[in-house]
């Protein structure tokens, strides 16, 4: 089974990429902007380019059956750019799943109906752009035909899976303040293989 990976050089992408290359079930491709020599993908499963342009995002699509993105705001709309290429490519090509990687601050709040958490004083971040941007790519999910899910992490320090974690839809796990890089990559790649929370976002935390 194909997937293609955009984000694949990021903090999630290595770890989700360290433990799913190993899984033959799954062909790998990756776009990266530059090689990366600790990525275990051989050079003929990496495409260069950059996924603010449609046609790198087409070709690293090109018969793919799962989509996964793990990219980052870049502190840009490089994010929202992004997406607007994958879903475009996908209707084309009949691709219906993605998995892609937000941030907990684009769940529900849990005391402020109708409101995200970064919208409230649940979220501890006094910057709220990075959320801004993954809150338009829910939302343009959310009106999508696919069968999606966003992987919401709160802080996300570095750290190995342990593969023991809550996970709650739509909202963070109460009192939940942090999940590693590797269990979020742990994560993703259990949704991988399940599906099990097809059009949802996913609070994830220890």
């Amino acid at each position: 089974m194909k997937i293609a990976l955009l984000g694949a050089s990021g903090r999630v992408g290595q770890a989700f990429l360290t433990q799913a290359a190993a899984d033959e079930r799954f062909d790998i491709f990756a776009l990266i902007r530059s090689q990366h020599a600790d990525l275990p993908l051989s050079k003929d499963r990496t495409v260069m380019g950059n996924a603010r342009r449609l046609e790198d995002v087409k070709k690293i699509m090109e018969n793919a059956e799962i989509v996964i993105s793990c990219l980052g705001t870049d502190g840009d709309d490089t994010l929202s750019t992004a997406m607007a290429h994958i879903l475009s490519v996908m209707e084309e090509q009949h691709i219906k799943r993605l998995i892609t990687i937000g941030t907990a601050g684009i769940l529900d709040s849990r005391y402020e109906p109708g409101k995200y958490r970064f919208e409230t004083n649940e979220s501890k971040r006094k910057q709220t752009r990075a959320a801004k941007e993954h809150a338009k790519v829910y939302e343009m999910l959310k009106e999508s035909s696919l069968d999606w899910t966003i992987i919401c992490p709160t802080y996300l320090p570095d750290g190995t899976a342990t593969g023991v974690y809550r996970t709650e839809r739509n909202v963070l796990p109460e009192g939940g303040t942090s999940i590693s890089v590797g269990d979020t990559a742990d994560f993703l790649y259990r949704e991988l293989v399940t599906g099990e929370y097809v059009g949802n976002r996913v609070g994830l935390a220890y």
